[in-house]
This record gives structure tokens, C-alpha cells and sequence, in this order.
């Protein structure tokens, strides 16, 4: 089982379409998969036309006292499973505190799915706090959709500096270039210039394009309604690039 954490502190840069869709390629190559949506707003939840509910809400879980299995949710998609979102999962940090090892309590829950599962996707909220922390430390490798601007790159750094200042190193960082428009200047010189600098730069670019924006129309991944545009073949590189590094 692969651990994915698709992160970044921003919002808006297209994490949680590239979860969904990253997480629909790995279950049509016959993966077993898992989407869990840690995100209160649910995107992914809706993506995949589950109503973002945990029921019970999300204390329980988190602190151990329910398995994820039961919580678990089919989707429209063979060998795809999503656990949804709950809106309790905003106050999360403050039941992560409360566990003994607040950092790998998300770890441990998600340990026992080893044997159900060959990838677990982790759409995860925009923030540096204890979540993420976790999320850090359970992941396998940490994708981070980075669009090439200045903004985007500060807090890509920032990023860094927090895992090498709380000495998080066994994840892998895989940063990529998301929403990208070759029209604008600032786009075509960052992603010219920033491998040299950030080598752990994965080749695959995300264009801004409407397809990506349609997911909300139909409610599912580019895969099913747009595989052969522009997005969707940017997406299929990049899952097979992400492949080839959890082969590595």
C-alpha cells in the first residue's frame, strides 16, 4: 500500500482535482483505491456524488474508537472507494491533540487498510497545522500542485522549510506545475527556470483549461467524460510519472 497526500497551504491550485483524477487513472490500471476527502468543504465528496457525511461525525474515528472500514463508501467506478468528508473535520486539530502521538494518529488508522487497498489518496485542506503534520508523516509521497507563480513558489518553500524544521524525511516531495497558462510570461519563465533550482520537479504539467472546471458539471473525474483533452492526457502523464517514482 502506497500512502499519496496531495497538499499545499494554498487553496485554489487544483488539489482536489487532481486527486480524484490521479485516484481514477490508479483504479482504472486496476488498482485498488482509496480517496479519503480530509478537506471540511468536500469537494472530492461531491466529485464522486457521496453526500459529505461521516456518521457519528468524525471525533470517534479520528481518536480511534471506529474503524475506517465501516465508514467507507463505494463509488461509480470500479476498484474506487471514497471516505467522505464531514464538516467536524474543521475542528480535527483539536482531536488529533487530544491522542497520544497527536503526529501519526492518521497513520495508524490508516495502517490496518493495507491489505484492502494498493493506494490511498489524501485530499487534504489548505493549512499548516497538525493535520497536515500528519499527513506529512503517514504519506508515502507528498504531491504538491504548484501553479508557476511567485505566490505559489514562496509557499512552496515555505513548505520545505517546514519538513526539513520538523525533520520529515522520509516523505517524498513531488511538487508539479498545475493550472498552467503558456499565454502569461511569468508561467513560461518559472516552469523554464525553477527545475534547476527545484529538481524534485515531476515533468508533468496540469494546464488551466474548462475541462477541469466541467468536473463539477458531471460530478466525475476527466477520465470518464473527457479522457483524450488536453487535460485529461496531462493528468494520465502524470500519474504514470507518479508510478514510476512509487516504483522507485
Amino acid at each position: 500500500m502506497k500512502i499519496i497526500g496531495v497538499y499545499n497551504i494554498k487553496g485554489g491550485v487544483g488539489k482536489t482535482a487532481s486527486a480524484v483524477n490521479l485516484a481514477f487513472l490508479s483504479a482504472r490500471a486496476g488498482l485498488r483505491t482509496l480517496v479519503w476527502d480530509l478537506d471540511p468543504q468536500g469537494a472530492a465528496s461531491y466529485y464522486f456524488r457521496i453526500k459529505p457525511r461521516v456518521k457519528g461525525g468524525g471525533r470517534k474515528m479520528i481518536k480511534g474508537k471506529r474503524d475506517l472500514d465501516g465508514l467507507i463508501k463505494g463509488s461509480d467506478f470500479d476498484n474506487l472507494d471514497l471516505l467522505p468528508a464531514d464538516f467536524s473535520y474543521r475542528n480535527m486539530d483539536l482531536v488529533l491533540g487530544e491522542a497520544k502521538g497527536p503526529v501519526k494518529q492518521l497513520l495508524r488508522l490508516l495502517r490496518p487498510l493495507s491489505e484492502e487497498y494498493d493506494r490511498i489518496y489524501l485530499d487534504c485542506p489548505p493549512s499548516i497545522s497538525l493535520v497536515s503534520e500528519n499527513i506529512f508523516r503517514a504519506a508515502d509521497a507528498l504531491l504538491v500542485p504548484t501553479i508557476p507563480t511567485t505566490l505559489s513558489l514562496r509557499t512552496y518553500e515555505q513548505l520545505v522549510a517546514f519538513l526539513q524544521g520538523h525533520q520529515v524525511g522520509e516523505v517524498k516531495r513531488m511538487p508539479f506545475f498545475s493550472m498552467v497558462d503558456r499565454r502569461k510570461r511569468m508561467h513560461r519563465d518559472l516552469i523554464e527556470q525553477l527545475p534547476a533550482r527545484f529538481p524534485e520537479l515531476l515533468d508533468a504539467h496540469i494546464p488551466y483549461a474548462s475541462d477541469v472546471e466541467r468536473m463539477g458539471y458531471f460530478r466525475a473525474p476527466l477520465g470518464s467524460f473527457a479522457p483524450r483533452s488536453a487535460a485529461g492526457t496531462a493528468y494520465e502523464a502524470l500519474w504514470r510519472e507518479l508510478e514510476a517514482a512509487l516504483a522507485g
